[in-house]
């Protein structure tokens, strides 16, 4: 087989955003970005969706909140972060500072709290001139998390809710917008649907996975919570059946995660059907890991001569 003797093109096109590359860093894994810079290039990311970011203050859940389980780790975190205010204050000023895409995780307690959230952060950034590169370049809405007992994974378990809230923040930017879906459902294609019927440029899935360890010697939880989110490789084959189903309901772009240490891992979301993806646990370990992986990405492509991402998943065979 001819090797590609050219740079394969691996942008990807998110409603009005072009990503430069696929492999983007999941939400609650890399704070805002700051926390990394010296670990890695940042500005070699397809793409940064920073931690949550809700309307006041969150201290988050009591500890224990992390623990490790084959193959994965139990988190119940509780969407902890500065709040709003604090967001726009003082990390508005570094994100305006990388090259990479920037797209805001937003949670929310209600359904106003989510379009409160972003039209606040619209206003701010509408200071910055017209063609002086903006802080913010989308937003990824969390209506999917596990750890929390006002909204998260209640709004995205109800295909009207998950409409209608994409709907509202719709239509206060015109930046790209992506809903992240939660696996805890029936059927993750009806979800994925109901965001695109909200206008929403992309899915991201999966979110963690709802689970629980108790350790026998005490016969209590060894998370605080009793249940949290499971993520890393233990659930990237949810992750990738997740991926398939919500992309071939869908015209619009999906983002996979979950699970994903290595180039195989990522392409294998691709192969299932996914636009891009993010790396979220692997980095506590590796924080090089997306970089890597990127790189990995490249390699698998120009050995086997393809030129484009949108190519990928044609290759995918099932056994005769």
């Amino acid at each position: 087989m001819e090797i590609l003797n050219r740079e394969p093109d691996v942008s990807v096109q998110i409603g009005p955003l072009v990503l430069p590359n696929p492999v983007g860093v999941a939400s609650g894994t890399f704070g805002y970005g700051q926390e990394y810079q010296e670990l890695l290039d940042i500005h070699r990311l397809g793409a940064l969706y920073t931690k949550a970011v809700s309307l006041e203050p969150k201290a988050g859940n009591k500890p224990p909140r992390l623990v490790e389980t084959p193959s994965g780790l139990i988190n119940s975190i509780g969407l902890a972060n500065p709040g709003l205010q604090v967001f726009l204050d003082e990390k508005i000023p570094y994100l305006q500072s990388l090259s990479c895409p920037v797209l805001v995780n937003v949670v929310g307690e209600s359904e106003s709290e989510y379009t409160t959230i972003v039209e606040a952060i619209e206003k701010r950034i509408g200071d910055y001139q017209e063609g002086e590169k903006s802080p913010v370049d989308g937003y990824e809405l969390n209506l999917s998390c596990p750890n929390v007992d006002k909204g998260g994974m209640a709004f995205g378990t109800e295909p009207d809710l998950v409409e209608r809230i994409t709907r509202k923040v719709r239509r206060l930017t015109r930046r790209a917008l992506v809903v992240k879906l939660s696996p805890n459902v029936t059927d993750i294609a009806q979800i994925a649907l109901a965001a695109e019927a909200g206008k929403a440029d992309a899915v991201s899935c999966i979110n963690t996975v709802v689970g629980m360890a108790i350790d026998v010697k005490t016969c209590k939880p060894l998370i605080a919570r009793g249940i949290g989110g499971l993520s890393g490789p233990a659930i990237r084959p949810i992750g990738v059946a997740c991926v398939w189903k919500a992309a071939r309901a869908v015209r619009i772009p999906v983002i996979g995660l979950g699970g994903i240490t290595c180039a195989d891992d990522a392409l294998e979301y691709l192969l299932a059907g996914a636009s891009a993806i993010q790396v979220g646990t692997a980095i506590f370990s590796n924080p090089r890991a997306p970089l890597e992986i990127l790189d990995g990405i490249k390699a698998w492509m120009r050995e086997r001569n393809i030129g484009t991402l949108g190519e990928i998943p044609a290759l995918l065979r099932f056994p005769s």
